[in-house]
């Protein structure tokens, strides 16, 4: 058991969406020793700073200071810290374990039914419906990861039977990929283009993806999307028993979900069952359709009960910020997906709809490809409008070349955006904020984003 009292512990990257403020709590109630340092000054840090007032912590902000990564028992490497920081190869140095709130959470946790999920497109809302079929099986389950919520917290409460559900990105799969760490229970949704900003491209990045099964044994169970390259390489070097969803058929072989005949169906061994009608599921957009046989797929393979599942997902609402329907005013419908910070995400959100949308897109590139963005917003949309920003930039060039002969008015801000919109909205139209694109620039993130548009929406008359 890793002890902590009295321990002098670093904690790099404090952040401003929870990033590092659960590992903070977790250990700081066990008696650490902590330093805090972020780049970020006090006050942008204040707001996350409020929560850390009751305890007695040491805080350099604006920089970072050498003696703390010399000097300490332990590191905490937390989002947005760089693989190759300077800092941390000190750490390294001088032999000081680097660890992260997962890898921390994954060596002191009684629980062996920890599910992992990940994928470019899908996995919060696949890992939200997953803790809603689990939360209904036993109903201690744990929801945490890369959803501003650090499973650390819920430790106390965690037994040797507890489900829990961890959505995981690419950057918290490499510190488990450090310390040879994958779940027992992995779903991959697919593999895109995306984050080419921060690797050397798309096989760098699909190999940070393919860590959550890299670890696992015979024992466990893989689930993978039969329809996309970079997950079904991945199969094939799993040594999980494996589980496929498609919207095709599968081998005769194969076991998983697939969809015909308006079911989604599963199989495994000789024996189909055919699960809940597509008709029957509150979600929209094929996408989202995809997202439900995975968790149908991932939680038969587990062996949930399959009344529990229909129960659950015909209760499925979705997350916030993922193709939500926000408000309905003057006969306009309002959908918030801000999530949506590729431009594969964006065509999957104008592909949800069976008519023109009036769309807000746009902000800073992460080195991605707009020519297919470019030309599904000429076929789906009626009126568009762009935040500045190098994604659009780019955006802008491809629907150039595609021809596009709308007018594009561009806004540095969600009230300007509005008051555009407000403009051109009719009754029956649908207002879209799906970016394809990172948020930097114009927002602190891509919640805050997506909370700007819900306060728009609420002012709207």
């Amino acid at each position: 058991m890793l002890e902590f009292k009295n321990k002098k512990i670093t904690i790099m990257g404090l952040g401003l969406h929870g990033g590092g403020l659960g590992v903070a709590k977790f250990l700081a109630r066990q008696g650490a020793r902590l330093t805090i340092t972020d780049l970020k000054s006090r006050k942008q840090l204040m707001s996350t700073l409020k929560e850390l007032k009751k305890f007695k912590i040491k805080y350099v902000l604006g920089r970072h200071d050498k003696n703390d990564f010399k000097e300490a028992a332990m590191i905490i490497q937390n989002p947005g810290v760089p693989r190759d920081s300077e800092f941390l190869r000190i750490a390294q140095t001088n032999h000081i374990p680097i660890e992260t709130d997962l890898t921390l959470f994954f060596k002191l946790c009684p629980s062996k039914n920890i599910i992992g999920i990940t994928g470019t497109k899908g996995k919060s809302t696949t890992t939200g419906l997953v803790y809603e079929i689990m939360k209904l099986y036993k109903k201690d389950a744990v929801l945490g990861g890369n959803i501003r919520i650090s499973p650390l917290e819920s430790l106390p409460k965690i037994k040797k039977d507890t489900p829990v559900v961890l959505e995981l990105s690419s950057w918290q799969l490499e510190g488990l990929g450090r310390k040879k760490i994958s779940p027992r229970f992995a779903l991959v949704t697919n593999v895109l283009r995306d984050h080419l900003n921060t690797y050397d491209g798309m096989t760098h990045y699909a190999s940070a993806k393919a860590l959550i099964t890299k670890f696992q044994s015979r024992n466990d169970i893989a689930v993978f999307n039969r329809d996309n390259e970079y997950t079904r390489v991945m199969a094939k070097k799993s040594k999980a028993r494996v589980f496929w969803y498609t919207r095709k058929n599968l081998g005769e072989k194969e076991n998983g979900g697939f969809i015909k005949n308006g079911w989604f169906k599963f199989k495994e061994g000789n024996k189909i069952i055919s699960v809940i009608k597509l008709k029957n599921v509150r979600l929209i957009g094929q996408h989202n359709e995809e997202n439900i046989l995975a968790a149908i797929t991932l939680s038969l393979a587990m062996k949930v009960p399959i009344s529990i599942i229909r129960q659950a997902i015909k209760k499925y609402k979705g997350l916030s910020g993922r193709l939500e329907l926000v408000a309905i005013k003057n006969g306009v419908k309002f959908y918030n997906d801000t999530t949506a910070t590729a431009p594969d995400a964006l065509v999957a959100a104008l592909n949800s709809f069976d008519k023109k949308v009036v769309l807000l897109a746009g902000g800073t590139d992460k080195k991605l490809d707009f020519k297919e963005a470019a030309r599904v917003i000429k076929k789906k949309t009626k009126h568009l409008i762009l935040f500045n920003g190098t994604a659009t930039e780019k955006l802008i060039r491809e629907l150039r070349r595609a021809k596009f002969d709308n007018e594009i008015i561009l806004a540095d801000s969600m009230s300007e955006a509005f008051y555009e919109a407000k403009q051109m909205l009719e009754r029956g139209d649908i207002f879209l904020l799906s970016p394809g694109a990172a948020s930097f620039g114009l927002f602190i993130n891509e919640f805050d984003r997506g909370d700007q548009f819900n306060k728009e929406v609420k002012k709207f008359k």
